[in-house]
C-alpha cells in the first residue's frame, strides 16, 4: 500500500537515512539496510496475533455505534434516513418471500393452469409491490448514504488537523507520536468514511439475513440453521484476511516512513543540487532499493497468507452449502414440508445468502477499516490529552519584566537535558542577547520564552504571570518571532508577511520597509499579490536573503511588545546584516528584543548578554564586563574578530 506520509511531519534521528555511511564505503551501508530489513523498532507487531473471529464478533457493536455517531454527528437527516429506509427495505423484502410462499402454493395446487395462474395472481401482486417498494427504499437508502461521504470525510479531517494544530509543540519531538499521527492521517482518518459506509452495509446486510431467517423459521424450524452452515467458513477466511492485512500494514510503518524520506531525497527540489554535486544517487537507490525489497517481501509474503486462507474458507463454505441442500431434499423426501414451503426455502436461502454474501464483505472491512479507524480514534485522544488544559489566568497586555526561573528541559527520548537550572531576566525596552556555540540551549531556551515549550521545571514569568497558566494563543499575540529556520508559505508576498493577521495598509508596507523587504517586493512581477512557489502558474522564486527580509517583515508587522530575532541574519551578506541590526536598533525603541546569533559583533551594543554552555548559563553580563571576566565569550569573540586581523 503506497503511503503519503504528512507534509509537516519530522524526521527523527532514528529516520535519517544520512547515518547510514558515504557511498564508497558499501561496509558502512550495509548496518543501516539490515536493520531496514528487520523489525525490531516495531512496537505493537504482536498485538494482532492474538485476535481471532470471536474477538472481531465483539468488536462489531462498539465499532457500528462509533461510524453511527461519527455520521449522526456529520447529518443527522441522512443518518437516520439511511438506518430507517434500510430497516423498511428488510421489512418488504420478508413480505416479498412471504408473498412468494402463496404464488407457489397457488402454481402446486392440482388442477387446470388457467385456474392455478388466476389462483396466484393477487399473491404475485403483492411480491410486485413489495419488489418495487424495497427498490425505492434501497435507492433512497442508498443517496442518504452516499451524502454521508464527504460530510464524514469533512468532519474527520477538521477533527484530525484541529488536534495536530493545538498540541504542544514537543510532540512533534516525540517519534511515537510520529507513528501515531502517520497512522491515524495517512489510512485512519481516511478509512472513516469507508467505516461509515461498512457499518451501514453491515446493518442492511444483517437486516437481510433477518428477514430470510424469519422466513425460513415460519415456514420451519429447522431451515433456520441450515443458513449457518454456508457463511461461517467465508467468515473465518474474511476475519482471518483482515487480521492478516492490518498487522502487516502496522508492521509496516515505520519502513514506509523510510522510503518516503529517501524518495523525498531523491525527488526534492531542495535537495537536487546536493543529490548531484555529492553523487548521492547511487547511494540513494541503494538505500530505497534495500527497504523497498524488505517491504515487497512482507507484501508477497501476506498474499500468499490471505491465498491460503481464501481456499480454505470457499472449500469449507462450498461443502456447506451442499449440506443445505441435502437436508431439504430429506425434509421433502419425509413430507416434513410441502414443495412449495421447500420452493420458497430455497428463494429465502438464496436471499439470505446474498445478504450474508454482503453482510461478510462488509463485515470484513468494517471489521479492517475499523482497526485503522481505531488508530484515527487513539491518536485523537492522545492528542487531545497533549492539549494544553485549565490555562485562564490574566496575561498582562504589557510587562515589565520576563524572568526565567531555574528552567530544566529535556526532548523526549534524548538521555541530557537541552537545559539545566536556566535563569534569565528581561528587563522592558531592553536588547538582551544569547550567545554559545552549537548545541548550548539558544533556540531551545527561546523556545520557552515564546510559549512554545513548556519547561519540566521552573517557570518562566510575564510580571508575576506564570506562562504554564495562561492561554498558549494569548501569549503568542504578545511575541513576534523571527527565526533563522522560517516557513517558506505558498502564499502570496501579502500573506507571507501578515500571517492571517489584518491590519491596515500602511502596516504591511512600513514593516516591509523596515525590513528591507520592499526592495525584494518591488522587483516582483505583481508586487505584495505575487506567489511566492514556483510550484504554480506565475510562481516566483526568492533566493535565501530575500525570503530572510520577508521573515523579518513578518516578525515587524506583529508588532508585539516581545520580539525574539534568532539567527535573523543567517541568510545575509555582510552589508545586508549590519542594515538588519540597524533596523531592528531602531525598530526596538521602546521594544523587548531577545537576539540569538554567532555573530558576536552583532551584540556588543545589547543591554545585557547570556553565554550558554552545554544547557547551562555559564557567564552573563554586559560587552564589557564579559571580556573582562576572559571567560568563553572573551574567546568566540576574539576568535571572530581574529578572522578580520591582517596576518602577521
Amino acid at each position: 500500500m503506497a503511503s503519503t506520509p504528512p507534509g509537516t511531519e519530522r524526521r527523527d534521528p532514528h529516520d535519517d537515512p544520512e547515518g547510514a555511511g558515504s557511498p564508497s564505503d558499501p561496509q558502512r551501508d550495509a548496518p543501516d539496510l539490515a536493520d531496514m530489513t528487520s523489525f525490531t523498532w516495531i512496537r505493537h507487531g504482536d498485538t494482532m496475533a492474538g485476535i481471532a473471529f470471536l474477538t472481531v464478533a465483539r468488536r462489531l457493536p462498539n465499532l457500528i455505534r462509533q461510524a453511527l455517531g461519527m455520521a449522526w454527528q456529520a447529518s443527522p437527516r441522512d443518518t437516520t434516513a439511511t438506518v430507517t429506509l434500510s430497516l423498511l427495505g428488510g421489512v418488504f423484502t420478508a413480505f416479498g418471500l412471504l408473498a412468494t410462499t402463496g404464488v407457489l402454493t397457488a402454481l402446486f395446487e392440482s388442477g387446470p393452469t388457467p385456474d392455478r395462474i388466476r389462483a396466484a395472481l393477487p399473491s404475485l401482486v403483492l411480491v410486485g409491490v413489495a419488489a418495487t417498494i424495497r427498490t425505492v427504499l434501497q435507492a433512497g437508502a442508498g443517496w442518504a448514504q452516499a451524502r454521508l461521504g464527504p460530510q464524514v470525510n469533512r468532519i474527520a479531517e477538521e477533527r484530525l488537523y484541529g488536534l495536530t494544530s493545538r498540541v504542544d509543540l514537543v510532540c512533534f519531538d516525540d517519534p511515537e507520536f510520529h507513528d501515531s499521527l502517520q497512522r491515524a492521517r495517512i489510512r485512519g482518518m481516511d478509512s472513516a468514511d469507508t467505516v461509515v459506509y461498512t457499518a451501514i452495509d453491515t446493518l442492511t446486510g444483517a437486516i437481510g439475513i433477518a428477514a430470510a431467517a424469519g422466513v425460513l423459521g415460519v415456514l420451519h424450524p429447522v431451515l433456520l440453521p441450515l443458513l449457518l452452515l454456508a457463511v461461517l467458513p467465508d467468515a473465518w477466511a474474511a476475519v482471518r484476511s483482515a487480521r492478516m492485512s492490518y498487522a502487516t500494514d502496522l508492521l509496516l510503518v515505520p519502513q514506509r516512513r523510510r522510503k518516503w524520506i529517501v524518495t523525498e531525497l531523491l525527488a526534492d527540489k531542495d535537495t537536487a543540487a546536493e543529490v548531484r554535486t555529492f553523487t548521492m544517487r547511487d547511494f540513494l537507490l541503494r538505500m530505497y532499493d534495500g527497504i523497498a525489497r524488505s517491504e515487497q517481501k512482507v507484501l508477497l509474503d501476506l498474499a500468499k497468507r490471505q491465498a491460503s486462507a481464501r481456499v480454505a474458507g470457499e472449500g469449507l463454505g462450498g461443502i456447506g452449502q451442499g449440506v443445505v441442500f441435502v437436508a431439504l431434499g430429506v425434509l421433502l423426501a419425509v413430507a416434513a414440508v410441502p414443495l412449495a414451503v421447500a420452493g420458497t426455502a430455497v428463494l429465502a436461502i438464496r436471499s439470505g445468502q446474498s445478504s450474508l454474501a454482503n453482510f461478510m464483505y462488509a463485515t470484513n472491512r468494517l471489521y479492517e477499516e475499523g482497526l485503522y479507524f481505531t488508530d484515527f480514534l487513539d491518536f485523537a485522544a492522545e492528542a487531545e490529552s497533549r492539549i494544553p488544559a485549565g490555562r485562564t489566568a490574566e496575561m498582562p497586555s504589557e510587562f515589565d519584566r520576563v524572568v526565567v526561573e531555574d528552567v530544566t528541559f529535556s526532548y523526549p527520548g534524548a538521555d541530557t537535558p537541552a537545559l539545566r537550572g536556566v535563569s534569565v531576566h528581561i528587563e522592558r525596552g531592553e536588547v538582551v542577547a544569547l550567545v554559545g556555540e552549537n548545541g548550548s540551549g539558544k533556540t531551545t531556551l527561546a523556545k520557552i520564552l515564546a510559549g512554545l515549550y513548556d519547561p519540566d521545571s521552573g517557570r518562566v514569568l510575564w510580571d508575576s504571570a506564570d506562562v504554564r497558566k495562561v492561554d498558549p494563543d494569548e501569549l503568542r499575540g504578545n511575541i513576534a518571532v523571527i527565526a533563522q529556520d522560517h516557513t517558506r508559505w505558498p502564499l502570496t508576498a501579502r500573506h507571507n508577511i501578515t500571517m492571517g493577521m489584518d491590519k491596515p495598509e500602511d502596516a504591511i508596507i512600513r514593516a516591509a520597509e523596515v525590513a528591507g523587504a520592499d526592495q525584494v517586493i518591488a522587483e516582483l512581477p505583481h508586487g505584495y499579490r505575487t506567489l511566492l512557489d514556483r510550484r504554480f502558474k506565475d510562481g516566483q522564486e526568492l533566493s535565501g536573503g530575500q525570503w530572510q527580509r520577508i521573515a523579518v517583515a513578518r516578525g515587524f508587522y506583529r508588532d508585539a511588545p516581545l520580539l525574539i530575532c534568532d539567527e535573523p541574519t543567517a541568510a545575509l551578506d555582510a552589508r545586508a546584516e549590519h542594515a538588519l541590526f540597524e533596523r531592528i536598533r531602531r525598530h526596538a525603541d521602546g521594544r523587548t528584543v531577545v537576539l540569538i546569533t554567532h555573530r558576536l559583533a552583532s551584540v556588543r551594543y545589547a543591554d545585557r548578554i547570556y553565554v550558554l554552555d552545554h544547557g547551562k548559563v555559564l557567564e552573563h553580563g554586559t560587552h564589557d564586563d564579559l571580556i573582562t571576566l576572559d571567560g568563553l565569550y572573551a574567546d568566540l569573540y576574539n576568535l571572530q574578530a581574529q578572522a578580520y586581523l591582517p596576518r602577521a
